[in-house]
């Protein structure tokens, strides 16, 4: 185990928006260091969302599609008695952030369209819709967590 915990990093704004969960969701995308790209990428996709959208403010259709996946609760493994059970706990608020920044990210590579901006911006807005692989992978988790509620009195 270590020593202390370590120290928390806080990110500066981004040169656009100002905005530091822009910056967190760019660090994600990015491929090998390539900050400039990514920021590229994104921007390009939030114009993109905004064509597409008539003329809506492609930051807030982003912010809806981050809440939209964002998930409250999750299954982790627990083994009681050598039987393992899936046992749901609630998710800190860092760590939501986090799982829907990955699963918009993931979910957008894995889409058929050709480029990234393309497929990025197709995501965003299916996922400010309550649709896509993003919210149905949010769901997929809530209902694991709802299927083994049983076992909730083995919390940590």
């Amino acid at each position: 185990m270590r020593k202390s915990k370590p120290k928390k990093r806080y990110l500066l704004p981004d040169p656009k928006f100002q905005d530091t969960l822009v910056t967190k969701f760019v660090n994600y995308m990015m491929e090998r260091g390539k900050k400039s790209v990514a920021y590229n990428v994104f921007y390009d996709a939030i114009e993109q969302i905004e064509k597409k959208s008539g003329g809506e403010n492609g930051l807030e259709v982003w912010k809806r599609a981050m809440s939209n996946v964002t998930p409250a609760v999750e299954v982790k493994s627990r083994r009681v008695g050598g039987a393992t059970f899936q046992v749901p706990v609630e998710i800190r608020p860092e760590r939501k952030i986090n799982l829907s920044i990955k699963w918009l990210i993931d979910y957008a590579r894995a889409r058929g369209e050709k480029t990234m901006v393309d497929k990025l911006a197709a995501e965003i807005i299916a996922a400010s819709k309550g649709e896509g692989a993003a919210i149905k992978k949010k769901d997929d988790t809530h209902r694991m967590a709802d299927a083994n509620k049983a076992f909730s009195h083995f919390r940590f």
